[in-house]
């Protein structure tokens, strides 16, 4: 059975064609390609044409860290102008652990701005949206009920339980990443969510612990995610594979 890894960078990836290459031969049949700003949109659009296995879904989003007001309004318009090429909207939300964010209130407003443009646009398409949540777990999700999306993933989820209950009682979805393996925060999460709603995902090229040493992620490492959490839910690894394939498939329609 093959596997989908739902949070990927993949025009951050040094050796893509390596990495591919071996995602495939790992068994990974499909990768949601995340941007972050314009520049990565617009190299994604290409890698999904130029590559067919595993299959690239692109993602169109300019990420909390990313959103500059002088160049916003560029990548909304070209959101706008390759939106029928996009899976999903993302990834975007709010970030509030940047030092730089954290006690400004004003830079805290400018990722709102970008994140309401966001919401605004999938619920406008009808296209799921994958949320950057870190640190700003409550305003991410008050938001996202305000907009009305109906699909709404909150990636790599490591926040309260009880903003998680409140995520769940919306029918929203979220992820995890190779950290729920080492992570009390992710496993308090994961251990808490039920399978249904969880999907797995790399967010390569991240940095991520096996052990002593650190591994910076390639797709074929979502396998290291369907692991870890099948081992965390006590959950026979097949069953969980099929039910995080068939959540990611719900989810973003592919």
């Amino acid at each position: 059975m093959t596997i989908i890894d739902s949070h990927a960078h993949i025009d951050e990836i040094e050796d893509l064609s390596g990495s591919l290459m071996r995602a495939h031969e790992a068994g990974v049949s499909d990768i949601v390609a995340m941007s972050v700003d314009l520049g990565s949109m617009s190299r994604l659009l290409k890698l999904a044409g130029q590559y067919r296995q595993p299959k690239i879904h692109p993602a169109l989003g300019v990420h909390p860290g990313k959103v500059q007001p002088d160049t916003l309004q560029t990548a909304c318009d070209f959101m706008r102008s390759n939106i029928k090429q996009a899976c999903a909207i993302g990834e975007t939300g709010l970030d509030y652990w940047y030092k730089w964010v954290r006690k400004d209130e004003t830079e805290r407003q400018k990722q709102k701005d970008s994140f309401r443009f966001h919401l605004g646009l999938a619920r406008e398409f009808d296209l799921p949206i994958v949320i950057h949540s870190r640190g700003a777990w409550r305003d991410c999700l008050k938001l996202s009920l305000e907009y009305g999306v109906t699909r709404a993933l909150f990636h790599w989820y490591s926040g309260p339980v009880e903003i998680l209950d409140k995520i769940l009682e919306a029918g929203f979805y979220v992820s995890t990443s190779p950290s729920v393996a080492y992570s009390p925060e992710s496993q308090k999460a994961m251990s808490h969510a039920p399978i249904g709603r969880i999907l797995v995902e790399t967010d390569s090229p991240v940095n991520y612990k096996d052990g002593e040493t650190v591994f910076a992620a390639e797709p074929k490492d979502v396998i290291r995610t369907l692991k870890a959490l099948a081992l965390l839910k006590n959950l026979d690894a097949q069953k969980t594979l099929a039910a995080v394939n068939a959540n990611a498939r719900t989810f973003f329609r592919i």
